[in-house]
């Protein structure tokens, strides 16, 4: 029998000759086709200009350095998310912190946000940047997070790693209506893939310049930037310290042929998640909820137990992967992790996210799954609850 995993890349013939196609080319690195990805990134999100970089971890980073961020600055985030969410503030000299999740939408929640923000303006600890993780492709609440920056002066960066291709009251997230910079993320059990990768988003030029130059060492090759006088075809001028974050052509060009099947790729998840829904509902679990005008992703299906047995959690999860449907957990909180609990986090911190953690699994879902497997998923799944629940 063979391992049913919880996400997986859908790669077809066309991808592959795209990638060929590079690979015969002049340019396998810096040529035409990384302006070509982000142009169509670009198109498709609604948004002014896109950067490329080779990791959605990178793309948080010189996001953070783009908005200015550095030593004696906050960051916040959601305990909810994978760990670059919050290291990036870190690599940048910050400080960060962390905002309780909504336990419907498991989402970073507006209300504990609110309440934070309002106690951090009367003891001078405002953020710098608070990052929102569109967690499984859900949008957060953008609109009541835009406004209250705009109330305490802080930035917004959209954690899309999961979400590209979804929808945020209708409009396409990564347009950066409500946020000044959007990254999203590549990797293989993403919604496209350029194999690694990851890319940022933004309607200001004044960052997607200094986004530009930070993942290419610093470097500055427009002229009209120059600080001193142009001395030929071949100069350039280094005006910061930025990073070999780029990514190359190959990539690209999958990133380029993916990206037209976005589309296809989205339907088939969420037809996935309705039949999920649908022949799951009636046992004790939950379900994330969508809000009303969103449209999710689906990167990962979570559900949640809803009994509590001792051990169950983990019964569940070993069971399902001794049926070899090789489930996971997304994710554990991040203030718990060894290297955050040195910074003085501790347990019963942000509860709602503990609860959450002790609760959820990531059941498989990805376009190419196929029925049969769905349904053997399902099955798996009524036994398990038929024996202990």
């Amino acid at each position: 029998m063979s391992t049913i995993p919880y996400g997986r890349q859908d790669v077809n013939q066309d991808d592959i000759d795209a990638v060929v196609a590079v690979l015969r080319s002049d340019f396998l690195t810096q040529g035409p086709v990384v302006p070509a990805f982000e142009k169509a990134v670009a198109d498709y999100s609604g948004v002014q200009h896109a950067v490329a970089v080779n990791s959605a971890t990178s793309a948080l980073h010189i996001a953070c350095l783009a908005l200015g961020v550095g030593k004696g600055d906050s960051v916040w985030t959601t305990p909810i998310t994978f760990v670059a969410s919050a290291n990036c503030a870190l690599y940048c000299g910050a400080t960060v912190d962390f905002v309780d999740i909504d336990p419907r939408t498991y989402n970073l929640s507006f209300e504990r946000l609110a309440e934070k923000l309002a106690v951090a303006e009367k003891t001078g600890n405002l953020p710098k940047v608070v990052i929102p993780v569109h967690l499984c492709g859900q949008p957060c609440d953008m609109t009541g997070i835009h406004a209250l920056s705009q109330d305490y002066g802080f930035k917004i960066i959209e954690d899309a790693s999961h979400a590209i291709g979804g929808k945020y009251k209708d409009e396409p997230i990564g347009n950066c209506r409500y946020s000044d910079i959007t990254v999203f993320s590549f990797h293989p059990v993403k919604i496209i893939t350029t194999g690694e990768g990851g890319c940022c988003t933004t309607n200001h030029k004044q960052y997607y310049e200094k986004l530009i130059a930070l993942r290419n060492n610093g470097i500055i090759k427009e002229k009209k930037n120059f600080k001193f006088k142009n001395l030929g075809p071949w100069y350039y001028e280094q005006h910061s310290l930025g990073y070999n974050f780029r990514m190359n052509d190959i990539q690209s060009s999958l990133g380029v042929s993916q990206l037209k099947n976005l589309n296809i790729f989205l339907k088939k998840r969420n037809k996935i998640a309705r039949y999920y829904q649908n022949n799951l509902k009636n046992l004790p679990i939950k379900f994330q909820k969508i809000e009303n005008f969103f449209y999710s992703t689906y990167h990962l299906f979570i559900i949640k137990l809803d009994i509590k047995y001792k051990n169950l959690h983990k019964k569940f999860f070993n069971y399902l992967r001794s049926k070899k449907m090789y489930v996971n957990v997304h994710y554990l909180p991040i203030h718990l992790q060894p290297f955050y609990r040195k910074f003085g986090f501790k347990k019963n911190q942000f509860p709602a996210a503990e609860k959450y953690s002790e609760t959820a699994i990531s059941i498989p879902i990805y376009p190419n799954l196929k029925k049969k497997d769905q349904i053997k998923i399902i099955n798996y799944i009524k036994l398990f609850f038929k024996k202990y629940a």
